[in-house]
């Protein structure tokens, strides 16, 4: 019986150590394609996801307009992490999603920021200042931050006298990197950017003044038999991504 209980025992071991060396075969990686505005939290959320699940994640970034016309032309990326809404539901009409995938991972909040400490006050009255100089925002046609700041200055009456001042980033990353180089004043970028920068001076703009800036995310059909990329949208769901999520001062729906 003992030569029987040896053998056994080398059969577990065997098993476990097969188990062993097939769990680093079954991580993937996973192509995700991120708006500007959401880089800081993505990088944190793809080294939680890493950690968590041993997939591996390759990021890529820019402007969401920018990004789907990536996407329509062929580009390999299998997560679409957007900056709007209207994207994904393009991609959705269009047929280069994932039926069902498509949801809000994250609510955006505009800002106005300046480096100057004490420049931008709390109610945003900086604006209608005769001296202001150049005022930074994102390309409206392809950044959400960018629409939602002119709906904004639309709203408030000035976009029209300050339209000779506006100086255009093509992505929101561009924008803040105006303003924090003095090319321009002060700008409109995303809350996420300035977050956790201690100086300068901002203004939260009030929702009621653009649309909501609803962040989704949706699984292109490129990643639809990736198992890295399904497990990444549902990590994006999980507590711990939506902690980094408000932690950069975003809300989660």
């Amino acid at each position: 019986m003992k030569p029987l209980g040896v053998l056994a025992r080398l059969s577990g071991l065997i098993a476990v150590v097969c188990a062993l060396n097939v769990a680093p075969a079954a991580a993937a990686t996973v192509q995700i394609a991120v708006a500007s505005n959401f880089m800081e939290p993505a990088k944190e959320i793809a080294a939680a996801f890493s950690a968590k699940t041993g997939h591996q994640t390759n990021l890529s970034f820019g402007p969401t307009g920018q990004i789907y016309v990536q996407i329509t032309h062929g580009a390999p990326f299998e997560v679409f992490l957007s900056a709007d809404k209207e994207r994904p539901q393009q991609a959705e009409r269009e047929g280069f999603s994932a039926n069902g995938t498509r949801f809000t991972y994250a609510i955006g909040r505009l800002v106005l920021y300046s480096t100057r400490h004490g420049f931008v006050d709390a109610n945003g009255k900086v604006l209608a200042r005769e001296d202001l100089g150049h005022l930074a925002i994102a390309d409206p046609a392809i950044a959400p931050y960018g629409l939602a700041a002119v709906e904004s200055l639309g709203k408030l009456g000035l976009y029209e006298r300050l339209k000779p001042k506006i100086v255009q980033g093509s992505s929101i990353a561009q924008t803040f990197q105006f303003v924090q180089t003095g090319a321009a004043e002060v700008g409109f970028v995303a809350l996420s950017q300035v977050i956790n920068q201690p100086d300068g001076s901002r203004w939260i703009v009030p929702a009621k003044l653009h649309s909501p800036i609803d962040q989704q995310a949706v699984l292109l059909k490129t990643g639809a038999n990736n198992p890295a990329a399904k497990a990444f949208m549902a990590f994006l769901k999980s507590p711990t991504a939506r902690a980094i999520i408000r932690r950069y001062g975003y809300e989660t729906p």
